[in-house]
């Protein structure tokens, strides 16, 4: 017993480090382990209110950790090892940066008496991660340790939340510092706007003859309080870029997705605005159309957003407000005036029609089904509820335009545009929201950049779904190279590949499909299925986005 106590002491700098996570209420620890914290994932392996969850690649760690923290609201841990598996992990970090999404990253380094001799694997941790986080830091003392973790926590979740990466050499999570208490972690500020600023908002709203907001992901969480404001003051909502669930598109207020590709029709109501209120959103490229949008010399913006940094950063602004943008919704909610009835009826079928399946997909004759039909599936066939994750890739315009967002927290999608996202960060989700739905789709190059993560999901018992649009390209960059150049490099892979078999070969389900009918029978079977399933769709690779065909931009 003593021999036992001697190789699992519970005073060590990695179980403080885990007593902190655990208070702090995160409940996974995703990682590639190795050696320089081996104690860390020993602790976390014993915590009983912790689950270390081994991947297959630091890459899957990361989007598993940022998916769980986006769904929950609640930081999930990555851990990898210093130069390489840091390298790898790196993808995922930028993804939470771009993404405003609280994560603890622990990264393993050379051995304190080693540091700076350019040492086994030795990368400069803090210097690598410091354009990708919000702080990045290496720790040199175990037992200052805990302590960094819990300011790892705060900073995290504080203001606009992101990624934080903390270095430890690999000499001092085996340290015994004594036992301390771990405390939960404050709340995080959350600054109102106060009765001045809130009146001149609601008055400004009241006046206005076309008002309209913008809103992105700090509304999460606050998803019905931005349905009382719309309808008090009678405004139409847009969704930012992949932040679609923020506003439940079923709402006769919702005016659509500024997102890639976004139809000129969808646009009109924007463009044609007067006042432009945006809600916990940075008012990213793409969300703006290309900075573009909204237009301060023809309507008045305002914009509310906790981070100061972001307040009036690409626009020039008529009002902007520190806030939290769920305690701002709040209070313009409560606000003792209320707006006259507009009506938004034209613009919103603008948007309806624009997610309608066109006519001619049914008489479709290509050599695989049409992207449409894969969307006009999953929507007879999967929940309403359903929690959608995505990949980056052409496939996705068409699932950005077809499939409805009703619920909050339903879509975990990066707007950093990271490929190899959608099949872990189902996984992590699963794992977070055992009860739901879970559907991740993916395009045939994102899949077999971390597909390898369905064994993953055998091992942890996540049996979530993965549909996977193979049409033997690179579809993004093909669509930009024949639009541009009038020619192809590069972005014709290999297909049609037996997926399916890939994912048996996994420990997995798989099925392979030609039809919509035959979509639609395995997509309810692979839902109603106790293990992942990855379903391969055949799809049509002439049919490169919503609005054009591959042959038709290269001229032919």
């Amino acid at each position: 017993m003593a021999e036992e106590t001697e190789r699992n002491p519970d005073d060590t700098a990695a179980r403080a480090v885990t007593e902190v996570l655990a208070a702090a209420g995160i409940r996974r620890c995703y990682t590639v382990p190795g050696e320089s914290f081996l104690e860390l994932t020993d602790a976390v392996d014993r915590h009983p209110g912790m689950r270390l969850v081994s991947t297959r690649h630091e890459g899957g760690a990361g989007f598993m950790a940022e998916a769980e923290a986006k769904l929950t609201g609640v930081p999930a841990v990555a851990a990898a090892t210093r130069g390489p598996g840091a390298a790898n992990l790196a993808v995922a970090v930028h993804t939470a940066h771009q993404d405003s999404t609280p994560m603890v990253v622990f990264l393993g380094q050379a051995e304190t008496d080693r540091l700076g001799r350019e040492a086994f694997q030795e990368v400069d941790l803090t210097a690598f991660y410091a354009p990708i986080t919000k702080w990045s830091t290496t720790v040199h003392r175990a037992d200052r340790l805990a302590e960094t973790t819990a300011r790892a926590v705060r900073v995290a979740t504080a203001g606009r939340p992101g990624p934080v990466a903390v270095a430890v050499p690999g000499d001092l999570f085996g340290q015994r510092v004594g036992r301390r208490k771990a405390f939960p972690p404050a709340a995080p500020p959350r600054p109102p706007l106060g009765t001045e600023v809130r009146d001149r908002l609601a008055s400004w709203l009241v006046r206005a003859v076309r008002p309209v907001i913008i809103a992105g992901g700090g509304v999460r969480g606050a998803e019905e309080d931005l349905v009382r404001v719309a309808e008090r003051f009678g405004t139409g909502v847009y969704a930012a870029w992949r932040r679609q669930d923020v506003f439940p598109n079923d709402h006769p207020l919702h005016l659509g997705h500024l997102g890639l590709g976004s139809p000129p029709e969808t646009l009109a109501a924007l463009e044609g605005a007067d006042a432009v209120l945006v809600v916990g959103c940075r008012l990213s490229e793409t969300t703006t159309q290309g900075y573009r949008l909204p237009d301060p010399a023809r309507a008045r913006v305002a914009q509310i957003d906790i981070d100061p940094g972001q307040v009036g950063a690409v626009t020039d602004l008529w009002l902007g407000a520190v806030a939290d943008a769920g305690t701002a919704l709040r209070e313009l909610a409560g606000a003792p005036v209320r707006a006259p009835f507009r009506d938004w009826s034209a613009a919103r079928r603008l948007w309806v029609e624009s997610t309608a399946v066109p006519e001619e997909v049914a008489g479709h004759s290509g050599p695989g089904l049409h992207p449409w039909a894969v969307v006009a599936a999953m929507r007879e066939v999967l929940p309403r509820d359903t929690v959608v994750t995505n990949d980056a890739g052409n496939f996705a315009s068409f699932l950005h335009r077809g499939w409805w967002f009703r619920r909050p927290r339903t879509q975990l999608a990066p707007t950093s545009g990271a490929m190899g996202y959608a099949v872990p960060a189902a996984v992590g989700a699963k794992l977070a929201r055992p009860d739901r739905t879970v559907v991740a789709v993916a395009g045939d190059g994102g899949a077999l950049m971390t597909g390898q993560e369905l064994e993953t999901a055998v091992r942890e018992g996540a049996p979530v779904t993965v549909v996977v649009f193979q049409n033997g390209l690179y579809g993004t960059i093909a669509m930009h190279q024949a639009r541009e150049l009038g020619r192809l490099a590069g972005t014709r892979i290999s297909g049609p590949l037996d997926l399916a078999g890939y994912a048996r070969s996994l420990g997995a389900r798989g099925a392979t499909v030609h039809t919509r009918e035959e979509l639609a029978d395995a997509l309810a079977q692979a839902v109603a299925a106790d293990l992942p399933t990855l379903v391969d769709v055949r799809t049509d690779p002439e049919v490169i986005s919503p609005s054009s065909s591959l042959s038709g931009l290269l001229g032919g």
